[in-house]
């Protein structure tokens, strides 16, 4: 049958959703100058599709302007189309940022990395998903036997992540019932981002052509294992060389790296609201689900919402290269840009304060009374969603690293999510978030 062949141009939004409008491979180079009309009040579009209170109404437009190096063309030799979509920013018809583009965002805030201390930010993100329409045999946890169940698919995946630009890195069979692991290697600036939400999509559609089907979602049931997105971050100066490590630092953190850290540390608490920003994302964030809890770095501590990670003497890698920190309070429901923006300001602004090098947790903060916790600065994560979102508007320091009115109309947008999950049963909003998701 006749076809001519589409590009879709997207962008991922406040619901961590990637939405967009395919126009014909032929007027490419005219979209990328160009670009495609969008719709302000589509921000407001939750994740179960419905809309939140809006500020925009039915007025207003903008461009979506698709970013070259952002594209991906995905051919699986199987004689289906290829899978051809690319990414790009949502700007104002004058050509400005919009003030809810969340790529813009991100770029803002590496911007002020930039301004303040010369260096570059490199991330990599870690993605845990699940089959939806799986049922591997109980025991198969980490095993070769989980591992070979999904081999065709994951082989696959590593061919088609190659063609799009990411670096495989590693695949796993993961604890949770028909859960999968894959991460990446480590890219600088808005290339991580970008490269999270081409992975997700790629995972998507590699299942899709196994007649399968995937879900990120934070939590597929009240008492199951959550699915998180982990964020590995360090920094290169101007040269190109590693600057988060220092041998002579706490933990082997560079004293800029030390105030960073800090800094998402001190600010954790509201912008966890934008970090993992569904209802269900709230069970998942508890003690001893090896997710975080509270706003603590941790020494290679899986339950630290900040976690230093391992670096190897034998390896052929000098440890400065090795060395990074993971962000683990983080899920597949938030947007990759708003996230990294989130993190990446919090850290900027502890820098600019001159905050000193966290200590490392040696204890389980669970056991502790709020008295002790607060003794030794240590917080609770909030417990809800709604408590976050309090947490996020009352902090004007969080608030105004934001552009215009986007902290306002975040908030809308996450009380019209919630207003979706109303009167539903625990296990009911699991089941929404597992089908959004």
């Amino acid at each position: 049958m006749k076809r001519e062949e589409l590009m879709l141009a997207c962008c991922s939004d406040i619901a961590g959703k990637i939405r967009g409008k395919a126009f014909p491979l032929s007027d490419f180079e005219k979209r990328v100058r160009r670009g495609i009309g969008w719709t302000p009040t589509n921000v407001q579009i939750t994740c179960f599709d419905a809309i939140a209170e809006s500020p925009y109404g039915a007025l207003g437009d903008l461009v979506l302007i698709p970013d070259q190096a952002t594209r991906a063309d995905i051919d699986f030799e199987d004689g289906l189309p290829p899978e051809r979509f690319i990414i790009g920013d949502i700007r104002e018809t004058d050509g400005s940022p919009w003030e809810c583009c969340t790529r813009s965002i991100l770029s803002a805030a590496l911007e002020r990395l930039a301004d303040v201390t010369g260096l570059t930010l490199v991330s990599a993100f870690e993605h845990e998903f699940h089959f939806r329409d799986k049922a591997c045999p109980l025991g198969s946890a980490y095993t070769t036997a989980g591992f070979r169940t999904e081999r065709a698919f994951m082989e696959t995946l590593s061919a088609v992540m190659r063609d799009a630009g990411i670096v495989p890195d590693t695949f796993m069979k993961e604890y949770g019932v028909d859960q999968y692991e894959v991460t990446m290697g480590p890219s600088e600036g808005l290339t991580g981002a970008d490269n999270s939400i081409i992975l997700s999509e790629i995972i998507r559609t590699v299942a899709q052509r196994y007649d399968s089907a995937v879900s990120f979602t934070p939590l597929r049931e009240p008492a199951g294992v959550g699915n998180g997105v982990h964020i590995h971050m360090s920094f290169r100066d101007t040269n190109g060389n590693p600057a988060t490590y220092d041998p002579a630092g706490k933990h082997g953190l560079s004293t800029v790296s030390g105030s960073f850290v800090a800094g998402v540390l001190k600010y954790l608490d509201a912008i966890v609201a934008v970090t993992a920003p569904s209802v269900v994302s709230y069970t998942r964030l508890t003690p001893h689900r090896w997710s975080a809890a509270y706003n603590n770095l941790g020494f290679r501590d899986r339950e630290a919402a900040v976690r230093i990670c391992p670096v190897s003497d034998v390896s052929d890698v000098a440890k400065a290269s090795q060395y990074n920190f993971e962000f683990r309070a983080g899920d597949a429901a938030a947007s990759p840009y708003l996230q990294l923006a989130a993190i990446v300001h919090a850290g900027v602004q502890g820098i600019e304060e001159g905050l000193a090098s966290p200590d490392a947790t040696q204890e389980d903060l669970s056991l502790l009374s709020d008295q002790d916790l607060s003794a030794k600065g240590y917080v609770r994560l909030p417990q809800t969603l709604e408590a976050a979102l309090e947490r996020f508007a009352a902090n004007g320091t969080v608030t105004s690293w934001f552009p215009g009115n986007f902290a306002d109309i975040y908030v809308k947008h996450k009380q019209g999510e919630m207003a979706f999950l109303e009167n539903m049963s625990e296990a009911e909003v699991c089941s929404a978030y597992e089908a959004a998701y």
